[in-house]
């Protein structure tokens, strides 16, 4: 929007030249970070006492860590501060023709709004549990399903009618369409070498990252400060590789799938980080307000489309190792209880409790040190994963 505003005063006398820094990508990156950190944090408090009004309280489940039981009551639903800092900072440094920051701020909102009717169950109609797991993972499918037709014929194509006649012609063909290799699936330390995924492989591979990585930071948000921080982390680190990607000289340079117009997700990225510092400044322990589902999964599937756009599927995978590990052991969990259950007639435990937060926790761990080990493990897993832009 701003960039619109300085580039209409430019047309209208020379005295608005200064306004040339609006051009700059990274000059309104680093005012989309600063804007959602200020917005975060002067409409922190206020959202806080407006949630603490309307009674919405984090609700514990009874099976849950004892230790937790005196957060009971504690604001929840928070992620709707952060959304609003990433929209509204989004809106205003980023240039509004730009589809792959529309598509990612639509699956945003739109996970959101899952997480936010999921929470309203929970809190409102006082049912732990929330929205059930077949209609989420519905709804989830569906946006991440729409999100991957849109992408596998956006990667290569640099308007949205040129995407709609690609894909009338994909099914005109008979579902026949060979892809650029750019739309492949780009392995991370070796020159120009993708995996051809054709249409199909595209879309599923990409729901999988999408609807996955939603879930598996939403299964992280368990401690307070313990997913926000490595969000911060890991969509900091795609903004770097959405610069690299959106330009053609630095692309070239380290061999990557040059895709026009997706630099401009660095100004995403780099609101999501602002707002994330100014929501883990109210919730560091002990946490003032929640997160909830609304915050979890809505920023998890902005992290899978971001990397779907700049095809860094695998990188993600590394960088976010936490959400991998936490989401895994969820799964092993759960797959090795009912194997024994089957196998000895009575479920057994893989770890102490599931996630794997809860494990560390049951075996004599802080939470303070659970977070903060946590932390130090993905910025590690972040420098591996930006060293690739080099070693390849």
């Amino acid at each position: 929007m701003l960039l619109s505003l300085a580039q209409w005063l430019q047309t209208l006398t020379p005295e608005f030249g200064y306004f040339r820094v609006f051009q700059y990508l990274t000059f309104r990156a680093v005012m989309a970070a600063m804007t959602a950190l200020l917005i975060g944090l002067i409409a922190g408090p206020f959202v806080i006492r407006r949630l603490i009004s309307l009674k919405i309280g984090q609700p514990i489940r009874e099976y849950a860590m004892q230790t937790h039981l005196s957060k009971s009551g504690t604001p929840t639903m928070g992620g709707v501060l952060v959304l609003l800092a990433i929209g509204i900072s989004t809106l205003l440094w980023f240039d509004l023709s730009n589809r792959f920051v529309w598509i990612v701020l639509i699956v945003t909102l739109g996970f959101g709004a899952i997480g936010w009717a999921d929470d309203w169950r929970k809190v409102v109609h006082k049912d732990p549990e929330g929205m059930r797991s077949r209609e989420k993972y519905f709804w989830q499918s569906v946006i991440g399903l729409l999100a991957a037709l849109y992408l596998v014929f956006s990667i290569s194509e640099s308007s949205n009618l040129r995407v709609l006649e690609l894909f009338f012609s994909w099914v005109q063909s008979g579902f026949d369409v060979n892809l650029p290799p750019k739309a492949g699936l780009q392995l991370p330390f070796f020159k120009e070498v993708s995996y051809p995924l054709g249409v199909f492989g595209f879309v599923l591979l990409t729901y999988l990252v999408i609807v996955g990585s939603s879930n598996a930071v939403n299964l992280t948000d368990g401690l307070d400060g313990l997913a926000i921080m490595p969000v911060v982390m890991v969509g900091s680190a795609l903004g770097v590789f959405a610069y690299v990607t959106g330009s053609a000289v630095y692309s070239k340079y380290l061999f990557f799938p040059h895709i026009p117009g997706a630099g401009e997700l660095l100004i995403f990225c780099s609101a999501m980080a602002g707002a994330g510092l100014a929501f883990l400044w109210f919730n560091t322990h002990p946490a003032q307000v929640f997160m909830g589902d609304v915050g979890a999964l809505a920023l998890g599937a902005a992290l899978g489309t971001i990397a779907v756009i700049v095809r860094q599927e695998i990188v993600l995978a590394i960088m976010g190792g936490i959400f991998v590990v936490e989401a895994m052991s969820v799964m092993l969990q759960v797959a090795y209880f009912k194997y024994t259950r089957m196998r000895y007639g009575e479920g057994r435990r893989l770890f102490r409790m599931a996630p794997l937060h809860h494990h560390f926790e049951k075996s004599g761990w802080k939470e303070t040190q659970v977070v903060v080990r946590f932390w130090i493990i993905t910025m590690l897993l972040c420098l591996i994963g930006l060293s690739t832009l080099k070693l390849r």
